[in-house]
């Protein structure tokens, strides 16, 4: 099988519990890291599937990657190999099928609860894990922006503080949210924690403090891995050999 491309925009943003499920099922996979200067493909052929983790920075910033890979996005779809993104790479995915990055009304930092939108994906992508879990999930954020529904896409998750937490197009799945953590994730994203919220006013409700994150983090990350394998499950089935 050809392997999984996973893009790294940033050190401390890696593949996480993502990895770890493409491990236990014996899918290989390549790190392709751009924080590291890594170029970026100019064809997907050479892979199954792509899949883009997070980062500080916005996809709306000039950098010279970030339209190499919408591009590589786009070739993917045009070849019907899968894409999944992670907060920034959801929104990589969103502008490169034609949505737009905005900046969210509020941030959300830590853990959140996030709630079954009813389009006519959310059976298929969401299957058994629904009518054990129900309508919500609580999920781990840390975003300041947010995309748009690019055109044909269909609403998986939203939320009060930001409409649009995760859409599907076909097989590709875009996330605001980040289903990948681990708790060394959590614990070193906290120590970012004084640097986000320096500019804000007051401390919203969307926003945790570090000893707010770490609370019963086992059993928090227990309940959003049995979504995470729902999603990923799903999204391995249209990997291309």
């Amino acid at each position: 099988m050809k392997p999984v491309a996973i893009f790294r925009h940033f050190q401390t943003e890696g593949p996480g519990y993502f990895a770890t499920f493409l491990d236990q099922r014996s899918i290989p996979w390549q790190l392709i890291a751009v924080d590291c200067g890594a170029s970026v493909p100019i064809s997907a052929e050479s892979f199954s599937g792509l899949a883009l983790m997070g980062g500080p920075m916005s996809v709306n910033d000039p950098l010279p990657w970030i339209d190499p890979v919408c591009a590589l996005i786009r070739d993917a779809r045009a070849r019907d190999i899968p894409v999944i993104g992670h907060c920034l790479g959801g929104q990589l995915i969103s502008r490169a099928f034609g949505g737009e990055i905005t900046r969210n009304p509020v941030k959300e930092i830590g853990w959140g609860k996030v709630h079954v939108d009813h389009s006519d994906s959310a059976s298929r992508w969401l299957g058994d894990w629904q009518s054990k879990a129900g309508e919500t999930a609580t999920v781990f954020q840390w975003h300041g922006e947010t995309f748009s529904l690019p055109p044909g896409a269909k609403r998986l998750f939203t939320n009060e503080f930001c409409a649009n937490q995760m859409f599907t197009l076909g097989p590709h799945l875009a996330m605001q949210c980040h289903i990948e953590m681990t708790p060394d994730m959590i614990e070193e994203w906290c120590s970012f924690w004084t640097s986000e919220i320096s500019e804000l006013e007051f401390f919203p409700s969307s926003i945790q403090t570090p000893e707010q994150m770490q609370q019963n983090m086992p059993a928090r990350l227990t309940a959003m891995r049995s979504l995470a394998d729902q999603l990923y499950s799903v999204w391995i089935g249209g990997l291309k050999s």
